[in-house]
Parts: C-alpha cells; structure tokens; sequence
C-alpha cells in the first residue's frame, strides 16, 4: 500500500529542534510519508540563528520536477523559504501540481523570524511571502507572524478578516500570547471556531513546524481542515508536555513517543 506523500519545502535547522527534520518526524508519526526539499541552509543551535544561507531556486525546482514526475503528491507544506526567488519557484511548482489536481492543499506556516527575532528569509519576509499566500488552503501565523502580515493590526479577529482576503483557512496561534490558557484561533469564511489549552511552562523549539507538517499530514491521509486541525493541535500539545532537553534554553517537542501515547 502506498503511504500519501507530503512535499515539504523548509530549513535545515542543524540542532535537530525545527525546520526540515520536525516536518519529516511530524509528518511520519501521522502515518504519511515526507518529501524534504531543503530550501535554506542554517547556521543556528535551539535557542538563536546566527545566519541563512538560501538554496538555489533553481535546485530547488529541480528536485520537485524530479519527485512530482513520479511520486503523487497529496499535501505541500511550506516552512522558511529564505528568499523571493525560492518562493517564487515554490509558487510555480504548486501552479503546475495544481493543473492535474486543483484540490492539492497546502498548509503554509509563515516563518518570519524566530522564537528570539532572528531573521530567516534574506529579502523583506513579508514580501517573499508573497507570491505563496494566494495558493495556500490554510496559513498558520502565530500571534507575531500574524501582527506583521496585517501590517501592525494586533486585534486578532481583525487579522482573521485580512488573512482570509487571501486564503480560505487560517489558524493564528496562541503560544506567543500571555495567560494561562492558550487559545488558537481557525477562521473561514463561514466563521471562527477557537480551541483552548493549559499553557505549558518553559520554551520550545519547532512548535510551528510540528503543528503545521501534522495538519498537512492528516490532511493529505484523508482528515478534514476541521478534522486535521483539532487532531494536530492534541498531538502537538502531547509532544510539548513530553518535551526533552538537548542543552539550555528552548526544549525540543518529542514526536515520536507523543504519536505512541495517542494512538
């Protein structure tokens, strides 16, 4: 039996925590398969980046014009895409997927900056986000991301209205917020539903590539946008409590004995 494939376009985070390897642990725990194409190159540990160095768009065409001409895809999830040119390139292969299948979701986790404001796209990282926005099914903004993205609006059911001029689903997280309870919101154009968690203690690292790569995943396994959503925000959940430690600062979710408990 084939397992559904997810193309994930993201960064390589060298300690392990976040980008391409979260996607590729996430993606398996819910029983589908990762295509990585690496889309920039980082120099970081679990708590700061001290540089990027983005991929050739022109590799990175490559690679999916290669496994898009064999592999069928059931879900894209796009992480860092470290420059204008990369996104661009990744806006062309959604285009051309898009002609044989125009239901291919895409799950686009804006990554602006990280847990501590280091940068992650060379160019503007609004701007370079432009040509994806358009072409997602769902975006999925934490409360910073999304701030920026509706240009300093900070009322988030005002956020939900700007993001859906754009795509049809959004779901702005609540983790970057104060409060005991962390409170994500899912907005369409039918409305808003809300889901609300304990908040955890302490920092993580690769909350937002967990979150994201498991909603593709569900999805591309036959969930739901509602199905997928509230399934990867209890996993999700699971993999923080269970969080382990690989040096000071910012602990890693763990993914694998998370799905065990689950399932």
């Amino acid at each position: 039996m084939n397992k559904a494939c997810v193309l994930v376009f993201a960064g390589l985070d060298p300690s392990g925590g976040a980008g391409i390897q979260a996607d590729i642990m996430a993606i398996a725990a819910h029983g589908a398969h990762a295509l990585p194409i690496i889309t920039t190159l980082t120099v970081q540990d679990n708590d700061r980046v001290f540089a990027i160095h983005p991929v050739d768009a022109a590799l990175i065409r490559e690679q999916a014009r290669v496994l898009t001409a064999k592999i069928a895809i059931s879900a894209v999830k796009i992480g860092i895409v470290g420059n204008r040119a990369n996104a661009e390139a990744i806006a062309g292969i959604i285009r051309q997927l898009r002609i044989d299948n125009p239901g291919l979701p895409v799950v686009l986790d804006p990554v602006l900056a990280s847990g501590h404001g280091d940068m992650l796209t060379r160019d503007d990282a609004v701007a370079a986000l432009a040509p994806l926005r358009s072409l997602a099914s769902l975006v999925t903004p934490n409360l910073p991301e999304a701030t920026v993205l509706c240009g300093g609006v900070s009322n988030v059911q005002q956020q939900g209205a700007m993001l859906l001029k754009e795509c049809p689903n959004v779901l702005i997280k609540g983790g970057h917020g104060e409060g005991e309870i962390v409170i994500n919101h899912w907005f369409t154009q039918g409305g808003e539903r809300c889901w609300s968690v304990p908040r955890l203690p302490g920092s993580f690292h690769g909350t937002g590539c967990t979150l994201a790569s498991a909603i593709a995943a569900l999805i591309a396994s036959g969930s739901s946008m509602e199905q997928a959503i509230a399934r990867a925000q209890v996993w999700c959940h699971s993999a923080l409590e269970r969080a382990y430690a690989i040096a000071e600062g910012q602990r890693i979710p763990e993914r694998i004995n998370a799905i065990e408990e689950l399932a």
